[in-house]
């Protein structure tokens, strides 16, 4: 995944741009990047890796260097970022959040135009330095984006911060965010809106599908209006969004919450309390507790924010070894009990495996699991939220390869919450878990709680809908 921060002001902006940043920092494990642009200094770039070190304290020594009024952060698991560009546009830096299908495809068009690639990471080419080059093909900044929407398959949001203010684009399909705010002295734009209130900042407004809008420190101009059509991530709510930030005007753990109060009042569980698994099943679990009439215990923890998100990590022992060291139960609650664990979801089943059995170890009597969105059948082509480099990897897809023979069979039958074959599916993963029993959210229900028209999620990952025909390749 990946998230950003930039800021345009009246005076120094360094402040802002470095903790501004900073609170997108559980949406990326790899990489981080600053850079700002002075009128007498001009541009300056730093990019650490912040796989083995948190992004405050590989930045914080170097913020001295640092001058101007306006400037980007980013947090990336991905490329190396920001890319800094001279061209017929001007000079500028480029930060993306971004997933490129097809970026071999474009590159070997580019380079059939004699273009090349200096940013290589891991000899792989860099996809924001791609992008910048289809921007540079533009007369305008905006024919550039629109360039940039028209070639790539997958997703892609940006900032660019020019010597004329800070560019905001946001995906032509709205899939990731970006949130607009205003300040005494200036504007910021960022991926997640909890970055504004400690900066100052009050928020407007999301940019709409397709926005492309010029941030200074006294305006935002509207160079492009936004498209009707959205189709915005829906498991930014479920699971990666910071329960305090607003998506489209919705905040996370309010929807975290509705959800839980749905399922609480349709399930038919005796139990004694519900717990949710830090930190994004909390709201569900609480929501939970209300709508079930049971009390939330706290009979897991997580023990200290420095340990990641568990399936960021791309190596599997280190996932593995993350799940487990991240998480502590309390013993004092579990024993005897019947508990009811509320998560945001499953993917490998890697992490919910090894908790239950650690939960029946504290001497829990009955472990049932309550998932806040519908099973993930599909691997996601828009986001990079997970580490995945397969389907297979889900444990949803593994076992349809194991009833079917082969994992895309009936795969459209598994993925509806009203068949057979997936009630088969869930009596499996709560089987293979070890779990009492386990329960998710329907489609109907997640859709309920954002409180947004289906048409303008996208639902990919459970029901293979990404939104309209050209985008999913099916009916609407």
């Amino acid at each position: 995944m990946g998230g950003f921060f930039g800021a345009i002001s009246k005076k120094s902006c360094i402040n802002s741009v470095f903790y501004g940043t900073d609170y997108n920092s559980h949406l990326g494990t790899k990489r981080a990047g600053l850079v700002t642009f002075d009128e007498n200094e001009g541009f300056n770039r730093v990019i650490h890796s912040i796989e083995r070190n948190y992004f405050r304290s590989k930045f914080e020594d170097e913020l001295e260097r640092f001058t101007g009024n306006q400037g980007l952060g980013v947090i990336s698991d991905c490329d190396p970022q920001p890319i800094i560009v001279n061209s017929h546009l001007g000079r500028y830096a480029v930060v993306t959040v971004a997933k490129i299908n097809n970026m071999r495809e474009i590159a070997a068009e580019l380079l059939e135009l004699r273009m090349h690639f200096s940013e290589l990471s891991a000899n792989n080419i860099n996809q924001t330095e791609l992008i910048a080059l289809l921007i540079n093909m533009g007369e305008t900044f905006v024919d550039g984006i629109n360039l940039v929407y028209k070639k790539i398959k997958g997703s892609c949001s940006m900032l660019i911060l020019t010597e004329d203010g800070i560019i905001a684009a946001r995906d032509y399909y709205g899939r990731t965010p970006i949130v607009i705010g205003r300040g005494e002295e200036g504007y910021a734009a960022t991926s997640e809106s909890c970055a504004f209130p400690n900066l100052g900042y009050e928020r407007i407004r999301d940019l709409g599908p397709g926005e492309i809008v010029r941030l200074r420190a006294d305006s935002m101009e509207v160079l492009q209006e936004p498209v009707k059509r959205e189709q915005i991530c829906s498991f930014l709510w479920v699971y990666y969004g910071f329960p305090a930030s607003d998506y489209n005007g919705i905040n996370a753990e309010q929807m975290r919450e509705r959800a839980g109060v749905i399922m609480g009042k349709s399930d038919d569980i005796d139990a004694d309390c519900v717990c949710g698994i830090p930190d994004s099943g909390v709201g569900f679990a609480l929501g939970y507790s209300d709508g079930h009439n049971i009390p939330y215990r706290r009979a897991v923890l997580k023990y200290t924010p420095t340990w990641p998100r568990s399936f960021t990590p791309g190596n599997q022992s280190r996932r593995q070894l993350v799940a487990k060291m991240k998480l502590i139960p309390n013993r004092a609650i579990l024993n005897g009990a019947r508990v009811v664990f509320c998560d945001d979801s499953i993917v490998r089943g890697t992490q919910l495996r090894d908790n239950v059995s650690t939960f029946f170890e504290g001497g829990a009597k009955e472990v049932h699991a309550r998932i806040s969105c519908p099973p993930l059948v599909y691997g996601c082509p828009f986001v990079g939220f997970t580490s995945s480099k397969s389907d297979l990897e889900l444990i949803s897809r593994r076992i349809i390869q194991d009833f079917e023979g082969d994992a895309n069979k009936n795969i459209d039958l598994y993925a509806r919450t009203d068949t057979e074959q997936h009630k088969r599916m869930v009596d499996e993963i709560a089987r293979r878990l070890g779990l009492t029993s386990l329960k998710f959210s329907t489609i109907e229900d997640l859709v309920t709680s954002i409180g947004l028209p289906k048409e303008r999620l996208c639902t990919y990952c459970f029901d293979g809908c990404g939104g309209p025909c050209e985008c999913c390749g099916k009916k609407d």
